[in-house]
């Protein structure tokens, strides 16, 4: 029977925000695996007592983002870690999207601001409305939109996350979120699994530190041809085409209504099981031939 370790956050005291992992959990001794959940940071589990640890919900990775490179690196040494540690480290940070975007993958414009950069706020777009956020960052944590004459505002926000040494993104308010929403594609084992759609995350005027709902209006969506040939197109640019167990393509609408890459989640993405419960099964065959297979070439 091989060993999986669910790999998740310690949320404590408030209660688990991971709905998939109670599902996935159920569905993976249905299917002959001994699984656990287990927090990433726990100095007590022995890594290399399973046959393969699955990144499902690290959700206070971005807080700690040295912290948690160090752990996957000790990970992979003692077991088969998914996704690989050099796609995580990679992904890790969202100016992989630049990367995509050299690849010829059609991504949401982007212009990245370190703490070092003089004068950021003479880079911030005077003629249309704009996001900043970190490029090391989940739930839209440190993310608002702003229109320019909230120039003062927003010069503030990125002194605050400099302060903190992030690097700061500022991207273009795609307005078709707003309408369209923003589609999730969801793939496992290099296929297709499911496809969801939310709307939008950021309201106007809503602070950058205030708390948001991270999939507001969360529903079952049929992706488009033209969606599932950029979200394979992104994929397929991920550096040295690793073997993928989960990614998730985050899209939305341009202005010339072509999908565009907002993010490329191969970390710890939700998976929305709970949206789509049929997609349990597929997820925990695919975890099962997963670790089965580690489990014969170790």
């Amino acid at each position: 029977m091989p060993r999986v370790a669910l790999v998740t956050y310690d949320p404590r005291p408030e209660p688990s925000k991971d709905q998939d992992l109670p599902l996935l959990l159920r569905a993976l001794v249905e299917a002959g695996v001994e699984a656990d959940l287990v927090f990433w940071d726990d100095a007590g589990v022995d890594w290399a007592s399973y046959d393969l640890a699955v990144i499902r919900s690290t959700w206070d990775y971005s807080w700690r983002a040295a912290e948690f490179a160090a752990w996957t690196e000790r990970c992979a040494k003692a077991t088969r870690l998914a996704n690989p540690v050099d796609v995580v480290r990679w992904n890790a940070d969202k100016r992989y999207l630049g990367d995509l975007a050299e690849a010829g993958v059609p991504v949401v414009p982007t212009r990245y601001l370190a703490p070092a950069a003089a004068d950021t706020g003479s880079l911030l777009p005077t003629d249309h409305e704009y996001v900043i956020k970190p490029t090391s960052g989940a739930g839209a944590r440190y993310a608002a939109r702003y229109t320019p004459d909230q120039h003062d505002t927003a010069v503030r926000h990125l002194a605050r996350m400099h302060e903190e040494g992030l690097t700061a993104m500022v991207q273009p308010y795609v307005k078709a979120i707003d309408t369209g929403g923003e589609r999730a594609l969801q793939f496992f084992a290099g296929r297709l699994l499911h496809a969801s759609r939310k709307r939008a995350v950021l309201a106007p005027g809503t602070a950058f530190d205030a708390d948001k709902v991270a999939h507001p209006g969360l529903e079952p969506w049929t992706p488009t041809t033209a969606e599932l040939d950029v979200a394979q197109r992104a994929l397929a640019a991920v550096p040295g085409a690793p073997e993928l167990l989960y990614a998730r393509v985050d899209l939305v609408e341009g202005e010339d209504g072509e999908p565009r890459v907002m993010e490329l989640e191969l970390v710890e993405p939700n998976l929305f099981l709970h949206l789509h419960p049929t997609s349990t099964p597929t997820v925990a065959a695919a975890i099962l031939a997963a670790a089965t297979a580690a489990a014969a070439t170790a």
